[in-house]
């Protein structure tokens, strides 16, 4: 996914068994951030930011949907845990990190597996894609700064 290119309508299921579409959000700019796993040190730290800075991402026409490869089970305890007030879309099928281009190869202590990069995608009004935030620019405890201050 790049930018200028229009967004998938479906987005994928949320915690809640729901299907979350794009259409949802129309005439609001969409923050749709990838991250790794719930409950890890960085993601929690990124997840609870956009969270402190909630009410000013609303004021300036933003929503935000938070994905990762996690189960709704997963997602719900993550939200539940740390009070997160917006949806979290399970992609358990891996259909749209590998859609965005933001599932591969990671290295972590020398071992190599399959994971998510962290990157955010800020989707216009008309779902087309404005900015992307790229895994080595996203700064869990200032993210929501990183969106607004464009």
């Amino acid at each position: 996914m790049n930018i200028g290119d229009k967004a998938p309508e479906i987005l994928g299921i949320n915690e809640l068994g729901e299907e979350i579409r794009l259409s949802d959000y129309r005439g609001k700019k969409v923050v749709l951030y990838f991250y790794p796993k719930d409950s890890t040190p960085g993601c929690t730290a990124q997840a609870c930011n956009l969270r402190d800075n909630y009410a000013a991402l609303q004021e300036a026409g933003y929503d935000v949907i938070g994905v990762s490869v996690d189960s709704g089970k997963s997602h719900q305890k993550f939200i539940q845990k740390n009070a997160l007030p917006f949806h979290l879309v399970a992609d358990t099928d891996k259909r749209l990190v590998e859609q965005f281009g933001v599932w591969g190869e990671k290295t972590m202590c020398g071992r190599k597996y399959m994971g998510t990069f962290r990157t955010t995608f800020i989707i216009d009004e008309e779902g087309v894609v404005r900015r992307i935030i790229a895994p080595k620019e996203v700064k869990t405890k200032e993210h929501a700064a990183q969106i607004l201050n464009e």
